[in-house]
């Protein structure tokens, strides 16, 4: 995870450091704000990329003397039955339908979206420590 740390690191810095020029020098704010969204969303993946490697250390991938053997095994626990990504689905589509058809539905739809995506990150936290 390092390599991907490292790469989206780049990215985000890059980004980031282009909004701050095209924000002095042009008076547009669509470019303005593509800029902003592509830093925050490569700075979000490089926080999660540096968050993984911190949490599992290198991967046998990541060192030149590692054996094939060393990256066998499970990688990790996935639900084998879950109602969450229906609710997470139909909470993304109600939201998508709420942006063109008004703020109600859109409420509706967040109102769906927020506990689905919360099942996924919290409905096995506890399982393997």
């Amino acid at each position: 995870m390092k390599a991907e740390a490292y790469l989206f690191t780049g990215w985000a810095c890059f980004f980031g450091l282009m909004a701050a020029v095209y924000s002095v020098f042009a008076h547009e704010p669509g470019g303005k704000a593509a800029l902003t969204v592509a830093f925050l969303m490569s700075a979000l993946l490089a926080a999660f990329f540096w968050s993984q490697y911190l949490r599992r250390r290198g991967r046998p991938q990541d060192r030149a003397g590692a054996e094939i053997a060393e990256g066998a095994g499970p990688l990790d626990f996935f639900a084998p039955v879950s109602a969450y990504p229906l609710l997470t689905a139909a909470g993304a589509a109600v939201l998508a339908l709420g942006v063109v058809f008004g703020l109600w539905l859109a409420l509706i739809g967040f109102g769906l979206l927020v506990p689905g995506v919360l099942g996924f990150v919290f409905q096995y936290g506890q399982r393997g420590q």
